[in-house]
């Protein structure tokens, strides 16, 4: 299938510009880059009920978490965590509020929105420890905040969507969270899975569709601290040995995104170990089109896709 027409107006609007690839600016740079987007980029930002910052602890220092709520109710709401993305370089909590709060709208679910430690400062594993510290959290606190505790998901995109498959298998697993319900649900959209970037998309996608794999290559380069990583399953969910046992899961990918086939084989590989799993494809899209719903009509039907999926089975959860 061609590139939808608002996709190509997009990206040829993007090569015709003067935008410096953030794998040549360096990860100071790239951030501020990342958070110059312009805002009508970004999915249609609609009010909460509250939006709580706060910061909790870990074990030598502390980790921003921002709580949506979409409504006032006297029950408590279901749970989605949330881990933005950026390749573990880039992505701030306010690149994704418009997002999270679409998310929580469409959902009735509350967002916890996880704003973890970034490469090249943090190497891995710094990332996956503070995502599933958030999620420890989330477990033990959030009914504090108006959270069921009985209904929590995990969610994510791109580096996020890793690190939501990642905490996904670490809960199955974790003798520390047996004393709490099991995850209901994991969304990962377009999530990087594998420990090398060498699939038939990485190629055919690797330029011209606004994530490139000079990038990829650049991101996976930052977050390692030797090629070792590459083999833990915390770095590439992939390649873990078991994947049995974990939620029920929706997988969403993009045509022309080099991730592709790293989320199809996640998929595939979730469905062959009896993993309830939906694999959702837009065909005509590209990497990262579900954070320009303000200008891709396929972004916005894209989050309520999301958003429906949550609520089926949150809301279920928080029923039962």
């Amino acid at each position: 299938m061609s590139l939808h027409s608002q996709a190509k107006a997009f990206l040829d609007v993007i090569r015709a510009s003067s935008k410096v690839p953030f794998h040549e600016l360096g990860a100071a740079k790239a951030r501020e880059q990342y958070e110059c987007r312009p805002k009508e980029w970004a999915p249609e930002w609609v009010p909460m009920s509250s939006v709580d910052d706060l910061m909790i602890d870990s074990a030598d220092h502390s980790i921003p978490l921002r709580i949506y709520r979409p409504y006032k109710t006297g029950q408590s709401l279901p749970i989605l965590v949330f881990y933005h993305g950026g390749g573990m370089v880039i992505g701030t909590l306010d690149g994704y509020d418009s997002l999270c709060r679409q998310l929580a709208k469409q959902s009735g679910s509350m967002i916890v929105s996880v704003d973890y430690r970034l490469a090249p400062e943090y190497k891995f594993p710094s990332a996956v420890e503070d995502a599933f510290t958030a999620l420890k959290w989330v477990f033990s606190e959030a009914e504090n905040w108006g959270g069921d505790p009985q209904a929590v998901g995990v969610a994510g995109d791109s580096a996020g969507g890793t690190l939501a498959a990642v905490v996904a298998i670490l809960a199955r697993d974790s003798e520390e969270l047996q004393q709490y319900s099991e995850l209901k649900f994991q969304l990962l959209i377009y999530p990087a899975t594998a420990p090398m970037a060498d699939s038939n998309s990485q190629y055919r996608c690797a330029e011209g569709f606004f994530l490139e794999r000079p990038t990829i290559l650049w991101f996976h380069e930052s977050y390692i601290r030797s090629e070792e990583d590459r083999q833990d399953f915390r770095y590439a969910p992939l390649i873990a040995e078991n994947h049995s046992g974990l939620p029920p899961t929706l997988v969403l990918v993009a045509g022309y995104d080099p991730l592709r086939d790293e989320g199809v084989a996640y998929a595939e590989r979730l469905q062959k170990s009896g993993v309830d799993v939906e694999l959702l494809e837009y065909p005509d899209m590209f990497h990262p089109f579900v954070s320009l719903a303000g200008i891709l009509d396929e972004g916005r039907k894209a989050i309520t896709d999301c958003a429906q999926r949550v609520k089926k089975y949150l809301s279920v959860a928080g029923q039962a």
